[in-house]
Formats: C-alpha cells, structure tokens, sequence
C-alpha cells in the first residue's frame, strides 16, 4: 500500500478527485480525512507518478510518504 499527504480536505474535495482516481485500474483508494495530513491511501499496482498525476488532474497535490 502506499501513501500520500494531500490537500484534499472535505467530503466535497473526495467527490472532485473520485473521476480521475477510478480511472486507474485495479487500485483502491481512501483519504483520511481525520488525519491532519489527509492521507490518501492506495492499494494496487499503479505506480506513485500516476497517483500523484490523477490528483493534480483534479486540481490536488500529493506527496508519497
């Protein structure tokens, strides 16, 4: 599983990234909005470059940790 800090930081901004994150196949996703990080969590096979490109194509950042 790997790991993300992002600035996704309510129910609305999971809504905005949800489109561009199910397009990667065969990978789940979560972000915890609990954390003060608001960690992302992946699991699968796609690589981080991917992960990090499908959130700034959604108007995010992310950081693998």
């Amino acid at each position: 599983m790997k790991k993300f800090k992002t600035n996704v930081k309510c129910g609305a901004c999971v809504a905005a990234i949800t489109p561009e994150m199910n397009k990667l196949e065969n990978t789940e996703w979560q972000v915890d909005l609990s954390h003060p990080d608001r960690i992302l969590a992946v699991q699968g096979n796609t690589p981080s470059s991917k992960v990090i490109e499908a959130l700034e194509k959604a108007g995010y950042k992310a950081e693998e940790i």
